[in-house]
């Protein structure tokens, strides 16, 4: 059985590496990532392999947080959210796929399983290389208070908050990422 979670479990934990052994975080997010993978111990308990693919911002052109990211990019209106010193771990709809597929394929790999790329950045670098791959300056910040404003806790949770998270366990089980850089996943998926 492999079930969708969400990187989420970690909640907002600075420059702090989180693998897959790492604890839940504290607040909204990291409650219902846990409660979501609790809900799969009854087929844990009667025997079925069960993978927890943990996900983390998804690129994609025309869904994931990419999409909701284009217009104000192409229009130039884009920049950095907060201080921008915030982590994002990205990955490409191509390997979140691929995540799913090596899991059901690979008797090997149980539990929790991040589904993020291997090199992570900071909010002020995903503008920057966003950006460029759109030939757009990347000006305008959104100031944190903007964010929480609009958004309230979701927007702390979801733009604000800080996950360092490491794809260790698939890469060790052998999964190759199709997209682990950022400036070439941005510009497969925008082309």
């Amino acid at each position: 059985m492999v079930a969708a979670s969400a990187i989420g479990y970690y909640g907002n934990r600075g420059d702090e590496v989180l693998t897959e052994t790492s604890g839940r975080g504290t607040g909204f997010l990291p409650e219902v990532c846990q409660e979501w993978e609790e809900a799969c111990t009854p087929a844990s308990e009667a025997g079925v392999r069960v993978v927890y693919v943990r996900i983390g911002v998804v690129l994609a052109k025309n869904g994931g947080a990419l999409k909701a990211m284009l217009t104000p990019f192409r229009l130039g209106l884009g920049g950095r959210v907060g201080d921008g010193r915030q982590w994002w771990s990205w990955v490409a709809l191509d390997d979140v796929v691929g995540a799913f597929r090596f899991a059901l394929e690979h008797e090997s790999v149980i539990g929790a399983v991040n589904a993020v790329a291997p090199q992570p950045v900071r909010n002020e670098e995903f503008t920057r290389e966003l950006g460029e791959a759109l030939r757009r300056p990347t000006i305008f910040p959104v100031p944190a208070f903007v964010v929480r404003n609009l958004f309230g806790e979701m927007g702390d949770a979801l733009l604000l908050a800080s996950a360092r998270v490491s794809c260790e366990r698939l890469e060790g089980a052998g999964y190759g990422f199709r997209h682990p850089l950022l400036p070439e996943a941005l510009r497969a998926i925008l082309t």
